[in-house]
């Protein structure tokens, strides 16, 4: 649900107009929303475990000097249908994960504050008439 849906929903829920029936159908319809939203969350998180899982095998086999490492990798991108296909550019990808890599080190930082007190505001150009 986006933010402008909830801004609609408070907003109805805060007219003195809306009537019962109304409230049950967006209780009913808020229900329905969360229940979806729980869904997709553990389907995420089998996604995210699965591939977690694979990424650990595969650096276990590396420890181990296993004839090929990447099979469990390999295997979990297959099934999601991440594979780099034969001719994608190996360079657009790699481009992408340091680009990731990046944003998640921009994200770490701490938030710069912002300086306290009255800010002052200059309004600077040519002054303008207006047509009379």
């Amino acid at each position: 649900m986006t933010r402008s849906e909830f801004d609609d929903i408070r907003a109805f829920l805060a007219d003195e107009a809306t009537h019962a029936g109304d409230l049950l159908r967006i209780a009913r319809t808020l229900i329905d929303d969360l229940e979806h939203a729980r869904m997709r969350e553990a389907v995420l998180r089998t996604h995210y475990l699965r591939l977690l899982t694979a990424a650990r095998a595969t650096v276990a086999s590396d420890a181990v000097d296993a004839a090929d490492p990447l099979t469990f990798l390999r295997h979990e991108l297959a099934e999601r249908g991440q594979l780099p296909a034969d001719g994608e550019a190996v360079q657009r990808i790699l481009s992408d994960a340091r680009t990731a890599a990046a944003l998640l080190a921009c994200l770490e930082q701490p938030a710069q504050k912002r300086p306290r007190g009255m800010r002052l505001r200059r309004c600077v150009g040519t002054g303008r008439a207006l047509p009379r």
